[in-house]
């Protein structure tokens, strides 16, 4: 656990660093945001920032936002400034946390932390499977392919993997290949040296080099362009890394595993993923279950959902009606546990009674669940229509029939690009490049929605 504190040296701020390293966290300590931003370009990463409230918190996370650097941050102050607190929280701080500092409120935070990164929940058979796997190949230095269809908690395995691991107390970073516009993963991944090219101010190191000694997470892999596959083979061959516009090799020691819900020997046959990559990023593959396939693992989750969001929501804690559970088990879930979670962090702020009901359990639009057999929707006659209505797609072209699923499907989600591309079973990049090309044909796009309205994720 790593925590950095930006603030001027108080006796406040020294006792919740103390606290801190009391608690097992590695601290350090920078006095403005131009050093907290230094520090992290450097690589010197953090699980936390805690920040005093009398510095400009909102600028601190747009700069964060820019450089695409994601950690939790924490506000800080004395407790009487109420306002600046609220500011704080708007501005995107995830808690405020009153000086002076009290030991089991910051212990409390780091544990979440902990926790977020750790939180690997299983008790069926076909997921046990896959964490027995884990458990052996976790010692080893061997690269791990992490497979399996969006949602499922493919990062969560990356990070059970890397806290089972001999590098546990080095860095585990991150990054997701489809996020990331493709003119400047490359610097994401490898760094770049000032003056690389317009708006590289400063040095910054990449990925690679911040994950020394630990491990490097690439994120839907199967979205990287081919010609940066080919600079990323050789750095897992070579161990070095090359900063965009650098004159010398930095040698670097990592693990790396890597993601994709994709089927990566098509991607090889096509020509989008280069065989020799996935050679050598497949020394082990770790295939995760869609949630239907692990139907055990439904109830426990959705339990642990519906207490963890009740706490987090000041919500009473309630149990979930017979009923609806039924309705969770019948489900196929195609968004697997992101969807799951989302659905039951909805069920519990619409619900009112002393336990959820069946009528808490709706989709995102306000429907009710439908039952439906494992591995697909169910839909019901007004979703899909009759066999008459089903021949509307007679006479139109395979891609007209796509434009028209995607955009509708985009509508149906009021523009929020990423729940589309959940339910299309598409990477964001994809959809992304989909809508890119219907506006240039003139066709009317959807503009993008409100992300809030859907809950938060799981990879």
């Amino acid at each position: 656990m790593r925590l950095l504190i930006i603030g001027q040296q108080s006796s406040e701020l020294s006792k919740a660093a103390q606290i801190a390293v009391n608690h097992g966290a590695k601290v350090s300590i920078a006095d403005s945001l131009d050093s907290a931003l230094s520090a992290l370009r450097k690589g010197k990463g953090a699980d936390l920032v805690m920040i005093d409230i009398s510095f400009d918190i909102a600028s601190f996370i747009s700069s964060l936002d820019n450089e695409r650097i994601v950690l939790p941050v924490v506000a800080c102050g004395i407790a009487a400034d109420a306002q600046n607190a609220v500011e704080a929280i708007k501005a995107g701080a995830k808690e405020f946390v009153p000086l002076p500092p009290d030991a089991d409120l910051i212990c409390a935070i780091l544990e979440a932390v902990v926790e977020e990164n750790s939180n690997l929940l299983a008790i069926d058979p076909a997921m046990k499977k896959v964490i027995a796997l884990a458990d052996q190949i976790a010692p080893s230095e061997a690269s791990v392919m992490i497979t399996g269809p969006s949602g499922v908690g493919k990062e969560v395995i990356a990070k059970y993997l890397h806290q089972k691991s001999n590098r546990a107390d080095k860095p585990f970073i991150s990054i997701n290949c489809a996020a990331i516009p493709e003119n400047l993963l490359e610097s994401e991944l490898f760094g770049h040296e000032k003056g690389a090219f317009t708006g590289a101010v400063t040095r910054r190191i990449g990925k690679f080099e911040e994950a020394e000694g630990g491990t490097l997470l690439l994120d839907e892999i199967s979205e990287m362009d081919v010609r940066l596959q080919a600079k990323l083979l050789r750095v897992l061959q070579e161990r070095v890394v090359d900063r965009v516009g650098g004159s010398k090799s930095i040698p670097v020691n990592i693990r790396v595993l890597a993601t994709s819900n994709r089927n990566l020997e098509e991607a090889v046959n096509t020509g989008t993923f280069r065989e020799d990559l996935l050679f050598r990023l497949n020394v082990v593959n770790l295939n995760i279950p869609p949630l239907h396939k692990r139907p055990m693992d439904i109830l426990h989750l959705a339990h642990h959902f519906a207490d963890k969001y009740a706490k987090l929501n000041a919500c009473p804690v309630r149990p979930l009606s017979k009923q609806a559970q039924s309705t969770i088990v019948s489900f196929s879930w195609p968004g697997n546990v992101r969807e799951l979670e989302n659905t039951i962090h909805r069920a519990v702020l619409l619900s009112t009674g002393d336990v959820i009901e069946e009528d808490a359990i709706r989709l995102p639009d306000g429907a009710a669940f439908k039952p439906s057999h494992a591995g697909s929707y169910e839909p019901s006659s007004q979703q899909i229509g009759d066999s008459e209505e089903s021949s509307i797609f007679i006479g139109k072209t395979v891609a007209a029939v796509e434009r028209d699923l995607i955009i509708n499907t985009l509508d149906h989600c009021f523009g929020n690009r990423t729940h589309a591309a959940n339910i299309l079973g598409i990477s964001i990049r994809t959809l992304r490049n989909k809508l890119k090309q219907y506006t240039d044909d003139g066709l009317h796009v959807p503009p993008p929605g409100d992300v809030r309205a859907f809950g938060s994720g799981a990879s």
